[in-house]
């Protein structure tokens, strides 16, 4: 488990999929901030993303580095507390470029429900699957 999280670490822009009217939807979001287990990410409240997630907050991501990648599925939870989400504005410079204050945000987080990491360099290639649901 660790090695999947130390890659999405290393490899923070990722491929970011919600569902709007039963289909899905792909964007590049960036992972804001890591604690444990749990992914913090931003968005504004005039994004579609933003509506999706609210109507249906099942996510997938994924991470992509030339013959590894790391896909993991989860719930997006909008409780970030407000010295996290100041934290995650003050230290993600593309943020203030973008948004004049971190309040102009909303801040969530995803409890990650199932992962999955693979390395085809090897032969066999390595994979490792994480179901979190088991805790």
């Amino acid at each position: 488990m660790e090695k999947s999280f130390a890659f999405l670490d290393r490899n923070i822009e990722v491929s970011f999929a919600t569902v709007e009217n039963g289909r899905p939807r792909l964007r590049v979001f960036q992972i804001m901030k890591r604690e444990g287990t749990t992914l913090y990410f931003a968005t504004s409240t005039k994004k579609s993303v933003y509506t999706q997630l609210r109507e249906n907050p099942n996510v997938e991501i994924m991470g992509y580095d030339r013959n590894e990648f790391v896909r993991l599925s989860g719930i997006a939870i909008f409780d970030v507390n407000d010295s996290t989400a100041k934290e995650i504005y003050d230290t993600n410079p593309v943020l203030s470029r973008l948004y004049k204050d971190y309040r102009n945000l909303v801040y969530f987080r995803i409890e990650p429900q199932e992962m999955e990491y693979y390395d085809l360099t090897p032969t066999p290639p390595k994979s490792e699957y994480h179901d979190f649901r088991k805790r």
